[in-house]
């Protein structure tokens, strides 16, 4: 019987690249897999002949002739490509050792992958650290003090007693892990799991550290230092690597994880990288202009204020504002003008308004030209 073609076989086009077609050999190998189709003829056929399409295009060599000669380019030895005919399925397995390895439940033919016994993680500790704006602007380094596990100093943290009284789990013979066999309407099915007698670590503490039980591990309080950089938000976390809880009978350390709350500012309000300043103007500060003070991260600055500045004009200041986290310059401080309407007059300042009522100059005329006025107007009926 003529070989199908092997791009055919995987079901990818020509054009298809490494991964694409590793991809598509390890959909085929699954759907064909003996475990999945005991005792079926054809799908063990179609599971070599996918193995055989793989071994030619996942290799460049192999399948620049393939895509040059076709199935001649690997008659007669001609190219050293494909499998024999007599080649098993356990043989496969044992070619593509780094394709079955990955597959979980199936296998058990030899080709995948040694299980290793598990390493332990320490857990992540949570801390929330809370930031003025001052602070958030310039970065600051904090110090705090938590609760957490480290290594046992009596066992140098492997809870054995003498730091080497250790025996080979017999569960799992050292690896680790243990693999049942299933029978399922699929056929049998492996499953392997971390081993319950060692808890995945592959050996027994034959006499336990005194200190910690055999666990490696010790509660107690530690002092962490770490730098927060400029910039930060409400909601941000960061990490401090290897900062949180020790591993039982060693491993690697969990994290230190900081989330990062702002302190309200009592007369600036963050937006972004820019700070927001509402200020209030008299009404004869508005109309005759004046120089106000106005708060700022770095300290009170002064700033004039033109004859005539209408309500709702804003001010920038720029670079005024706080830096960006990512080091992309600072933001600016925008100041919202408020006039302050007075709710209660005596009789002579009641009368001044009046007078005042009969000038021109008092008789609203927004300028067209005003761009904040519209702009205010567009906005509201948006």
């Amino acid at each position: 019987m003529a070989k199908r073609d092997y791009y055919e076989v995987l079901e990818v086009s020509k054009n298809a690249s490494a991964e694409e077609i590793k991809k598509a050999y390890r959909k085929m190998a699954l759907k064909y897999h003996p475990d999945k189709n005991p005792d079926n003829k054809e799908a063990e056929n179609k599971f070599k002949e996918a193995a055989e399409a793989y071994d030619i295009l996942s290799n460049p060599q192999k399948k620049a002739k393939y895509d040059q000669y076709g199935h001649a380019a690997f008659s007669n030895g001609g190219g050293g490509g494909g499998f024999s005919g007599g080649m098993t399925v356990e043989d496969i397995f044992e070619h593509f050792g780094d394709i079955f390895g990955g597959f979980g439940g199936f296998g058990g033919f030899g080709g995948g992958r040694q299980s290793q016994p598990r390493q332990n993680k320490g857990s992540n500790l949570r801390v929330k650290v809370k930031l003025n704006l001052e602070e958030i602007s310039k970065g600051v380094e904090k110090k705090i003090k938590v609760k957490k596990y480290v290594s046992c100093d009596t066992c140098s943290g492997t809870g054995a007693k003498d730091g080497s009284s250790y025996n080979t789990c017999t569960t799992c013979n050292g690896k680790g892990q243990v693999t049942r066999v299933a029978n399922t309407f699929l056929g049998a099915m492996q499953t392997t799991t971390s081993c319950p007698t060692c808890n995945g670590e592959g050996r027994i503490i034959s006499s336990k550290c005194n200190k910690c039980y055999g666990e490696g591990i010790i509660s107690t309080e530690e002092t962490i230092s770490f730098s927060i950089p400029a910039g930060v938000g409400e909601g941000m976390q960061l990490k401090v690597s290897g900062k949180g809880n020790a591993a039982r009978r060693g491993g690697v350390n969990g994290d230190l994880l900081v989330l990062i709350t702002e302190e309200p500012h009592p007369q600036l309000i963050r937006d972004g990288n820019d700070l927001l300043y509402n200020m209030y103007l008299t009404i004869p500060d508005a109309v005759t202009g004046t120089t106000v003070e106005i708060p700022t991260i770095d300290g009170k600055i002064k700033i004039k204020i033109d004859a005539g500045t209408q309500p709702g004009k804003i001010l920038r200041i720029r670079g005024k504002g706080l830096p960006d986290v990512n080091g992309y310059g600072k933001g600016d401080l925008l100041i919202s003008i408020s006039v302050w309407i007075p709710r209660n007059l005596s009789k002579e300042e009641y009368k001044v308004f009046e007078k005042l009522k009969e000038s021109s100059n008092f008789i609203p005329n927004p300028d067209k030209n005003d761009k904040t006025f519209f702009d205010r107007m567009r906005n509201f009926f948006e």
